[in-house]
């Protein structure tokens, strides 16, 4: 006996991982700094070094707002500014220590965040959302791919 694969509501999907995104990306609740400046950090934390005119195309701001950002974060000691070895007119901006604890303290936070909702799911629906991780997984693949992100550097699309 053949089990029917249910139809995929890329609707509903769009609609629910909407909501989820609004609500991941302001964990924890208690702020200091934009979405956007935080946005640059995370980027930064996660892809390593990055041109301004990189960092401008992944964030998808204007190149005013994201020299603004870095010369803000900066100044707070979360970023700096190198040389780039590849190109002495251009420099990298590099997360510090102190800029990878903000964005490991608040995935730190979010986890714990998270931990708490999953614990008051039922245990069908813990599966299923496990059950939905490699799927998710390859759907961020698969977008990597057709961005021309290659994981490790450069990128065209923001997170």
């Amino acid at each position: 006996m053949s089990q029917e694969i249910p139809e995929l509501n890329v609707v509903g999907l769009t609609s629910v991982l909407e909501r989820f995104t609004r609500m991941f990306i302001r964990l924890p609740s208690v702020q200091r700094l934009s979405f956007t400046t935080l946005s640059v950090l995370h980027t930064l934390e996660g892809r390593g070094p990055m041109r301004l005119t990189d960092l401008t195309a992944s964030e998808q701001v204007t190149q005013s707002a994201v020299t603004q950002i870095v010369t803000k974060l900066e100044r707070e000691g979360l970023v700096r500014r190198e040389p780039d070895p590849s190109d002495g007119r251009a420099v990298l901006v590099h997360v510090t220590a102190a800029g990878a604890a903000v964005v490991l303290g608040r995935r730190a936070d979010r986890i714990a965040h998270l931990a708490e909702l999953t614990d008051q799911l039922s245990p069908a629906e813990r599966e299923a959302v496990a059950a939905a991780l490699p799927a998710l997984t390859r759907l961020v693949e698969l977008d990597r791919e057709r961005s021309g992100e290659d994981g490790g550097g450069r990128a065209h699309r923001g997170t």
